[in-house]
């Protein structure tokens, strides 16, 4: 390998295969273990099934923590209660695993701390953090998810009884706060995007010299491109949470404007609300030929994409977007705004990019990018997923990080 092998402490959520967040880990993981570096992965939780691929490597090794947090308890029967308690569980658990990460550490020392997903955790001892240095690779934020809420205080109104409302707001405040003095910890920050990067140097503050940016890995094999004609009607797929910041008020304003307009495009919503914002109420007002489909299971996400023209990305609030990288992989283009992170860099003919919430900006670049489909389908599937492969490929991305560790080893030797 290129770079010296380094030991690697691993905070964050499990890895897995069905995409998100999980699935992110797992190909970070992977790809940074393929590249000769040593991983123990600490989890809070007490234990869950790990992808082949990592259980059966020697270079990655996994320690679970004590939290046994479940659905349908008397702390997880509402939504709100189970976004709480989970704040909890793994709170708690993630202090208990202090223990066992200083006795690795005095066993076979680490070289750094790659704390993923969330920049708050309580699992690094004090003595640790003083000694290893801590890179931060967050897929979100709370002062992003605060401005949010309160920019969309009458439709979080609207959607919630006002007690929820304020509670969720009050626990983005203590997290914002938090997360403030936390991340000054951090030797390196990996951020999604470049436009995640400004909020978090804004809003934190933080030095942009230790910053890196590299986007979220995506599988392709998960997804096979096609290159059909355009439906009848074409169908734009929305794919995501129901909830804030994710533009839902914007894709009911685009669809009502093109039915106006008297174009035939047929819209299909799918996913569900999160655990603390439910902005469903909001699809009440849908047009006709306008379809809310619910959760689909992550299996499904294929075959959703295959039967779509456009997905649409309307947030106003975005890190990344891991929907795009995986439309793109599909042979999808896309139409985001400006604040999706995913978008930045891709080649504009499959990617359209409007301001955020602008429904008339959408609305045009929908029946621009049909257009374009109907065009040619062929070459714009192919483009799509040739940019998949040039900015989400795990090993491109990976390689990425690699250097970024490589380079802070380096300055810390």
């Amino acid at each position: 390998m290129a770079e010296a092998s380094l030991h690697i402490a691993w905070l964050g959520p499990a890895p897995g295969e069905d995409g998100g967040v999980a699935g992110v880990a797992t190909e970070l993981m992977g790809g940074l273990a393929a590249r000769g570096h040593r991983i123990d992965a600490f989890f809070p939780s007490s234990g869950q099934v790990i992808p082949e691929r990592l259980r059966d490597r020697p270079d990655v090794v996994f320690h679970w923590g004590t939290s046994e947090w479940k659905w349908d308890r008397w702390y997880s029967r509402s939504r709100i209660g189970a976004f709480l308690s989970g704040m909890v569980a793994r709170g708690l658990a993630s202090v208990r695993l202090r223990r066992e990460i200083v006795a690795r550490h005095a066993e076979d020392p680490f070289d750094l701390v790659y704390q993923f997903s969330s920049i708050e955790s309580f699992a690094l001892p004090g003595a640790l953090r003083r000694s290893v240095p801590l890179v931060l690779h967050p897929e979100t934020h709370a002062a992003g998810e605060l401005r949010a809420l309160i920019g969309e205080r009458r439709l979080g109104l609207r959607c919630h009884p006002t007690g929820r409302y304020l509670t969720v707001v009050a626990t983005m405040l203590l997290r914002s706060a938090l997360q403030l003095y936390m991340i000054r910890r951090a030797a390196l920050l990996v951020c999604i995007s470049g436009v995640f990067r400004d909020h978090m140097v804004a809003d934190y503050r933080f030095p942009r010299a230790r910053t890196v940016v590299a986007p979220n890995p995506v599988r392709l094999e998960r997804f096979e491109p096609a290159d059909a004609p355009v439906g009848d009607p074409p169908q734009v797929l929305v794919l995501g949470r129901i909830a804030v910041r994710k533009g839902v008020q914007d894709v009911v304003c685009a669809a009502r404007e093109l039915a106006a307009r008297g174009e035939r495009v047929r819209f299909r919503i799918v996913g569900g609300p999160s655990l603390w914002s439910d902005y469903t109420p909001l699809l009440e007002d849908l047009p006709d030929g306008a379809e809310y489909a619910g959760r689909v299971s992550a299996a499904d996400i294929g075959a959703e994409l295959a039967a779509s023209d456009v997905l649409l990305q309307p947030s106003h609030y975005e890190p990344f977007a891991l929907t795009v990288a995986e439309a793109l992989a599909a042979g999808v283009p896309v139409v985001g705004t400006s604040e999706v992170g995913a978008i930045e860099r891709v080649d504009r003919v499959v990617a359209a990019c409007v301001p955020p919430g602008s429904p008339t900006a959408i609305a045009d670049a929908i029946l621009a990018m049909i257009e374009r489909v109907r065009a040619d389908p062929g070459a714009v599937s192919a483009l799509a997923r040739s940019e998949a492969q040039r900015l989400y490929a795990p090993e491109v991305v990976c390689a990425t990080v690699a250097d970024a560790l490589a380079a802070l080893a380096a300055s810390r030797a």
